[in-house]
């Protein structure tokens, strides 16, 4: 199936009126629905499912590395504030150990294809601890420093230099994704994130001299002191320095739930209309510059493997956003870190202490996950293919899946028929279709067809735009 590309449309009275907190859909059902019930036992007895299957799933490891030098006030991330690099040592140590219990619980046969390290700062780590990592991952997985992979890092530019980028070139590492937010000193400030532009293209530079494939960059509208006239010099500087992938997100302000956004004045948010105006300057600005929407937040050029995947039907997605490598089991390593296995999904121990003492009694540091039913796998399925491809063929979905597609989703067409009198989607006897209109609203769409949204209390959410 191909997917001729659809350019939204940016309607910024119809993205305000749409504009309410729901899931992103890095997961079907979505984290909170993860239980304790779910606990080493049920993670052993579907990864040894797993291996069994005809056709063993590749394999995608991520690794979260928890540690940050200072604090950037926006974040609400599972981060530890530190400049004490013997805690790097002493994690390290817990990663091996963890390594060494799950490793093995996976037939050595399947392909490492894809790894991804996030944070925290994972250049925390200097190069002597992140080659101990790579030796460790070599030895309990089929980890390649050539040939076909996608191995990915996150980068804080003000901690990194030329060097240590060529060192993660030769340790395998051949992707990038650097953090920038906002060049706007006034912005910095605000957020506690100094960062200039010299030093993002020393990494950047360094990237594409070492052989990296891919570059991709994080930007955040919405932030304090944030202006049109600042965020459009932030995304010139940003066009000019050519990255293959950009990503726009929007903050969530949630000072109750993380406690360095209490930090942030509320005074200088920007409000709604504000807001949703800098993310038109964004979305306008790399539409010119030859950047494609991809959905949710992701941009990329034209060549990129994600406008190919998602022409081809082949685009997926998952807790790193969106991906040519949906086809693969996710390890998940560290603290709090997510793993999704067969029909499973499994959550470490969210604070390093319970993550430790796990392991400390030789037990994996599995905190709470679930098993999906019936009904969730369908519906996973059904989210995915909206979320990436903006069309559902409801006939072949019901043949797929053996179902009434009419009788069994009749309460969220009922729903969805709201958007379609909006102009969101064009529903015929076949066929579900986001328009130009609705494409920057994937996230509203889906929500239709979410079972816990509707059926339990509300959880917090970001806001969709």
């Amino acid at each position: 199936m191909r997917t001729p590309p659809i350019v939204p449309e940016f309607d910024p009275a119809l993205i305000a009126r749409y504009d309410v907190a729901g899931p992103r859909y890095t997961s079907y059902p979505t984290a909170p629905q993860f239980h304790n019930g779910f606990d080493e036992v049920s993670l052993r007895e579907v990864i040894a499912g797993s291996n069994l299957d005809a056709s063993p799933r590749p394999l995608s490891l991520y690794v979260h590395v928890p540690f940050c030098f200072s604090p950037c006030f926006y974040c609400g991330c599972t981060r530890v504030i530190t400049h004490d690099r013997s805690k790097a040592d002493s994690y390290l140590h817990y990663l091996q150990r963890e390594l060494a219990l799950i490793g093995p619980l996976f037939d050595r046969e399947r392909p490492l294809r894809q790894l991804h390290l996030g944070g925290g700062t994972p250049n925390f780590f200097d190069v002597e601890q992140m080659t101990t990592l790579v030796n460790a991952l070599e030895h309990h997985f089929e980890y390649r420093r050539n040939g076909e992979r996608e191995y990915g890092i996150e980068i804080d530019p003000r901690y990194a230099d030329a060097d240590y980028i060529r060192a993660l070139g030769r340790l395998g590492f051949n992707r990038v994704s650097v953090g920038i937010q906002d060049f706007d000193p006034a912005v910095q400030q605000a957020v506690n994130r100094i960062q200039s532009v010299a030093q993002t293209r020393e990494v950047l530079e360094a990237a594409r001299d070492a052989g990296f494939v891919s570059i991709s960059v994080d930007l955040i509208y919405g932030l304090p002191r944030q202006t049109q006239a600042g965020f459009e010099r932030t995304l010139d500087e940003v066009i000019a320095l050519a990255p293959e992938r950009v990503a726009v997100y929007g903050y969530a302000h949630l000072p109750n739930l993380f406690k360095a956004q209490r930090q942030i004045e509320a005074g200088d948010l920007p409000d709604a209309s504000a807001r949703l105006a800098l993310f038109g300057t964004a979305f306008g600005k790399l539409s010119e510059a030859g950047y494609l929407y991809v959905g949710m937040d992701h941009f990329a050029r034209a060549d990129d493997e994600l406008v190919k995947a998602q022409q081809a039907g082949t685009l997926q997605r998952n807790f790193q956003g969106y991906s040519t490598h949906g086809d693969c089991d996710i390890v998940a390593l560290g603290v709090s870190a997510i793993s999704r296995i067969g029909h499973s999904y499994s959550q470490n121990a969210r604070d390093l202490i319970g993550y430790k003492a796990a392991l400390d009694a030789g037990h994996l540091p599995v905190a709470r996950g679930m098993r999906l039913s019936h009904d969730d796998r369908v519906r996973r399925a059904l989210i995915g293919e909206l979320m990436c491809h903006g069309q559902l063929d409801m006939h072949g979905f019901g043949v797929r899946h053996e179902l009434d597609f009419a009788r069994r989703f009749a309460d969220a067409l009922a729903r969805l028929a709201t958007q379609a009198e909006d102009g969101l989607v064009e529903i015929d006897e076949r066929m579900i279709r986001v328009t130009p209109r609705g494409r920057l609203l994937l996230r509203n769409v889906a929500m239709c067809f979410d079972a816990y949204l509707h059926e339990s209390a509300p959880v917090r959410y970001s806001r969709t735009i």
